[in-house]
């Protein structure tokens, strides 16, 4: 029901993690990332409390010694679909033996990914390959490539309907947390047109939040 990436842009230290599935609000549930720390993916038969969990893990542990741990506390594991990066570009990954149909992880330097229910067992090897074609763009965009690579080698079994992108750099918060929640025909189209109107007004946002009086203005109502 479920493809996800999540990567790291070995230049800037940033991370970014991308989801879409069949059923609705898919982010809301397996899209987990902390700055400085690194990302969590949990999908199949979703257990959202593991993506906090493997956060704080990760804060001092790395990616493969992080899901070690995480196996060791989690309840109903085979039915869990679990990736992991960390703050130097580590990975791991987990699927349990009651893992929903085709299903497979990939991973490289600075980025993992897993899907389940698929309709070629080769996609998350393709959305790897899509996210390294071009190391010198942007995360966003590249993460966005990948997703697309997953749709275009046939995705999942049955129609995609939700999609988000979440991506953490150096303050506290996410500097993009995108959501299509539903969409009938192409989540992760619209994700990607909803990133063209933020991505060059994502830098401003965060300069609002530190130095209100140097952030422009978009010319909405209720702006400085």
């Amino acid at each position: 029901m479920t493809f996800s990436i999540a990567a790291r842009c070995a230049r800037t230290g940033t991370f970014a993690i991308a989801v879409s599935s069949s059923s609705p609000c898919v982010a809301a549930r397996c899209a987990h990332a902390r700055a400085r720390v690194g990302a969590v993916a949990t999908q199949n038969i979703t257990d959202p409390t593991l993506g906090p969990r493997g956060l704080d893990l990760l804060a001092d542990l790395s990616a493969p010694d992080a899901l070690i741990w995480l196996k060791r506390d989690a309840h109903h594991l085979d039915y869990r679909q679990i990736t992991l990066i960390d703050s130097e570009g580590r990975t791991a990954a987990y699927s349990g033996s009651k893992t929903l149909g085709v299903h497979r992880t990939a991973q490289a330097q600075n980025v993992v990914a897993a899907g389940n229910l698929l309709s070629d067992g080769t996609i998350p090897e393709q959305m790897v390959a899509a996210f390294l074609a071009d190391e010198s763009a942007d995360l966003g965009d590249r993460v966005l490539a990948a997703m697309r690579a997953a749709v275009d080698a046939g995705g999942e079994e049955g129609p995609v309907h939700s999609a988000g992108m979440l991506i953490v750099d150096e303050v506290s918060w996410p500097i993009a947390d995108l959501r299509i929640d539903w969409h009938e025909t192409d989540p992760i189209g619209e994700l990607a047109i909803l990133w063209q109107r933020w991505k060059p007004q994502a830098a401003d946002y965060v300069s609002r939040a530190l130095d209100p009086a140097a952030a422009p203005s978009y010319g909405v109502p209720g702006n400085l």
